[in-house]
């Protein structure tokens, strides 16, 4: 079975989607509304804008979805997935693409989520690590021992978590993982504590935008970060993308589900190569790829 994933924040480069723009009609026409619909030219900042401009959550995320949504669009008829997974951001990505959301829909709720998460990380500023090298049992009970704010976030692969929360309670919970043995413990360049307690007040606002958009049936399953299981149903897909936020990114869950479930061939649609080397260290038995 094919298995379809897509990147979230971090996959960005400059001149991305310029290829699939100038070389299919199809892309240029969806970019171009995505401009209309933004109110700016995202177009210019990701084809030839500057990097600072690119690492802004607010052109990050909406990059990123346009760059991967874009992508299997373009596809036609040789995008057959039979199930989907998305890395945080990239959930609304395989949405799009196992027709839960429409192109529109799906752009609007990314850029509200970019928005919303960009308030909330002024408002309650934080911090996310990555620990390298020790069980997830070791890194859940060092947060959970911690005082302040600071959970596991992100299970991208075997031996590699990323924490979030208060700064002070990352740095402290670090502090003990590299005692306990971790290769490494050390600070993300990131604007906030995303998928932590922290993100609250912009879960309640994407919250509201999630429940006035329609999420229909979708082509195929969606394994999503919150729960690690496939999900057809477009009320629960919906409650879940709205816990997403101060939720755990089961990644690692996520693609051992879809292993388990038959997923055989793993391909990544959108920028970077990240995915791909994930799943490589979650299992080397699996087939990986580049749409």
């Amino acid at each position: 079975m094919n298995a379809y994933i897509f990147p979230g924040q971090g996959a960005q480069f400059i001149g991305m989607g310029k290829e699939l723009y100038d070389s299919s009609a199809e892309a240029k026409s969806l970019f171009d509304k995505a401009n209309e619909i933004l109110g700016f030219e995202i177009t210019k900042i990701m084809f030839e804008g500057e990097a600072e401009e690119l690492k802004q959550t607010r052109v990050t995320q909406p990059a990123i979805f346009l760059h991967s949504t874009i992508q299997a669009a373009v596809l036609g008829d040789s995008f057959q997935p039979d199930m989907v997974a998305g890395h945080s951001l990239g959930e609304f990505s395989a949405l799009v693409a196992n027709k839960t959301l429409s192109f529109e829909d799906g752009l609007q709720l990314v850029s509200k989520r970019a928005q919303a998460m960009q308030k909330a990380c002024d408002a309650n500023p934080g911090t996310m690590a990555a620990v390298l090298g020790l069980e997830d049992a070791v890194v859940e009970k060092a947060c959970a021992d911690t005082p302040g704010v600071v959970v596991a976030a992100n299970y991208n692969c075997p031996g590699q978590l990323v924490i979030s929360g208060e700064l002070s309670a990352v740095e402290a919970a670090c502090e003990v993982l590299k005692e306990a043995g971790a290769k490494r413990a050390l600070l993300l360049p990131v604007g906030g504590a995303f998928h932590s307690p922290l993100m609250e007040p912009a879960r309640e606002e994407l919250e509201a935008a999630i429940r006035a958009v329609n999420f229909s049936n979708p082509v195929c399953p969606v394994y999503q970060n919150v729960t690690a299981s496939a999900i057809s149903d477009p009320e629960q897909i919906q409650q879940n993308l709205i816990a997403q936020l101060t939720a755990p990114v089961r990644w690692t869950q996520s693609v051992q589900q879809m292993i388990a479930d038959g997923g055989a061939s793993f391909i990544e649609v959108g920028p970077g190569k990240v995915l791909q080397g994930l799943v490589r260290k979650i299992n080397r038995e699996v087939e990986v790829a580049q749409s």
